[in-house]
């Protein structure tokens, strides 16, 4: 019998690590092909690891809780074969997964294999002289909080072989923070020291527990991820919001005319969210300084207009999946790119990149019969456009015979945005030319 291991795949160029969250199949589990194994979680998203082989399970790498670095071997199966066919034949199903193949497909072309030594060792090249290895997204973190090498090497990892993980130096640089005295000095307690303390065991509390007649509800992983970035934006942007109010009598009424129509021919469900995206793409064009991020004193300008969608999940939390490249859309993509997105992200079916790369985000609150919201900026991104519910209400409109009063329906638009890089100016335009788009629609148009 052959032996195939079952590896961490790539999940993003952002994305690094992830955390076992359940096994499916447990050690002598029989498994089929695209059969789920071991389900993960991101700081993004919960995904599955599926087997793209047959066989049987035969050890588990890691436990719940433990943190694995892409490329990992999670698993080991047994699969039926002699050890070196069965193994080839059924690693070339996942190719990332083979590692003899980047070697042999380097030496065909001069130079190549210089090119693919180089960029291996590079990789590989552990940060300190302690020789340890950070993963990095770990790097990254540690270079935004201005950690030096020498410090980030008394970090007692709790990773496989000692390795420092994101939670590993989140928790130190919480410490790190409550031990700084009057005077700014950092106490190094407990990193540095000949007998570092032993480190504290993730313990799963209990889900719900009882103190009087008061339920005490253990946040679950996601909800903490989510509490953690709402708190990061408010303490990193100075939030301002502006408001407009828009008649969209005339959108409200060309949806009627067409949506099934729409439905018969694409398969599809006309929402408003999809009209909603397409308007804040055409104002991002006439507005670009509203697509950027901030990084430090730099103010970076984004080629890409990729559109991240607040959807609620039937468990209550909140995930933000994203619409790539949004301004190569017509609304006929965009419709079917936002039903996908969320049927999947409401099934756990996201993948983790598919909620990254976001350079602005629409969250449509009147699903819910909200009016009108202040939502807080998903960060690195400097703005979020909220849609409030449709009401019909009377209004003044203008006609060439003077003004009348007539039933309109009516919808308030809020934009929350980073004013250490928007001014109200900014802010106020752009949410305004937003409801333009919506308020002009075209009654004729075909899609």
């Amino acid at each position: 019998m052959a032996r195939y291991n079952l590896l961490l795949p790539a999940m993003g160029e952002s994305v690094s690590e992830a955390t076992i969250i359940n096994w499916v199949k447990q050690p002598g589990d029989i498994v089929n092909v695209d059969d789920i194994i071991v389900e993960i979680a991101t700081d993004k998203v919960d995904s599955e690891v599926p087997s793209p082989v047959a066989g049987k399970l035969i050890e588990q790498r890691f436990q719940h809780d433990e943190v694995v670095q892409v490329g990992d071997v999670l698993a080991v199966l047994e699969i039926e074969g002699d050890d070196e066919e069965s193994a080839m034949s059924a690693a070339t199903l996942n190719e990332p997964l083979i590692e003899e193949k980047i070697p042999s497909i380097s030496t065909e072309i001069p130079g190549m294999q210089q090119l693919v030594t180089d960029d291996r060792v590079k990789e590989e090249e552990p940060v300190g002289d302690a020789g340890r290895f950070y993963s990095p997204l770990v790097r990254n973190i540690a270079h935004e909080e201005g950690i030096p090498t020498d410090e980030l090497e008394r970090i007692q990892g709790t990773g496989l072989d000692g390795r420092v993980t994101k939670q590993d130096l989140l928790d130190y640089l919480a410490k790190r923070a409550s031990q700084t005295d009057q005077e700014g000095q950092v106490s190094d307690e407990g990193v540095g020291s000949p007998n570092p303390p032993e480190p504290v065991k993730n313990i799963e509390p209990a889900a719900v527990s009882v103190s009087g007649k008061d339920e005490i509800i253990e946040m679950d992983r996601m909800r903490r991820l989510i509490a953690e970035h709402m708190v990061h934006s408010v303490q990193t942007a100075p939030h301002v919001c502006s408001f407009v109010e828009a008649d969209v009598t005339n959108l409200v009424n060309w949806r009627n005319k067409i949506k099934d129509s729409f439905q018969q021919r694409e398969n599809e469900k006309l929402t408003f969210t999809p009209i909603f995206i397409e308007a804040v793409v055409k104002a991002i064009k006439d507005f670009p300084m509203i697509n950027i991020s901030v990084k430090g004193t730099q103010i970076i300008k984004k080629h890409d207009i990729n559109i991240g969608m607040a959807t609620a999940l039937p468990n209550g939390n909140l995930i933000v999946p994203v619409i790539k490249n949004a301004k190569d859309l017509s609304l006929v993509g965009i419709t079917k790119s936002v039903n996908d997105l969320a049927f999947r992200a409401r099934n756990n079916k996201l993948k983790p990149d598919e909620t990254q790369g976001g350079t602005f985000t629409l969250t449509n609150i009147g699903s819910f019969g909200n009016v009108m919201g202040t939502p807080i900026i998903n960060q690195p991104q400097v703005a979020i456009l909220a849609v409030g519910t449709i009401t019909k209400k009377p209004a003044v409109i203008e006609t060439e015979f003077g003004d009348v009063i007539g039933i309109r329906h009516m919808m308030f638009l809020s934009l929350s945005y980073d004013h250490r890089v928007v001014d109200g100016a900014l802010g106020g335009m752009f949410v305004r030319r937003v409801a333009d788009y919506l308020e002009k629609w075209d009654m004729s148009r075909t899609v």
